[in-house]
């Protein structure tokens, strides 16, 4: 199983599993990781599964859609690392992908 690192704004670090095929939003839910909210349940129709994606990782995601890209506009405090963890689907290729939670999601 694939395995995510949230790192929370506060620096602590939350290792989850993930299925793999699951989003990285389903696997923070599952898992209570804080700061993913996900208020509509992952339909890209809101922004409170953005995430920070660490640097590293960034050149290996598929890009954002034009959808998602809309939806990031409405996000706190967007940068080019963000993306809304709804639209990321695990893989092993993703193992250890780190993820950094904003300090506010609305």
């Amino acid at each position: 199983m694939p395995k995510i690192i949230f790192v929370q704004p506060d620096g602590n670090r939350q290792t989850i599993d993930a299925a793999d095929g699951q989003t990285i939003m389903e696997a923070a839910t599952t898992n209570l990781v804080p700061g993913i909210v996900a208020d509509c349940g992952g339909g890209c129709s809101c922004a409170t599964c953005h995430v920070y994606v660490d640097p590293e990782w960034v050149a290996r995601l598929t890009p954002a859609d034009e959808i998602e890209e809309a939806m990031l506009e409405g996000a706190i405090d967007p940068n080019e690392r963000s993306r809304l963890s709804c639209q990321l689907r695990m893989s092993d290729a993703l193992d250890g992908i780190v993820v950094h939670v904003p300090a506010a999601q609305f």
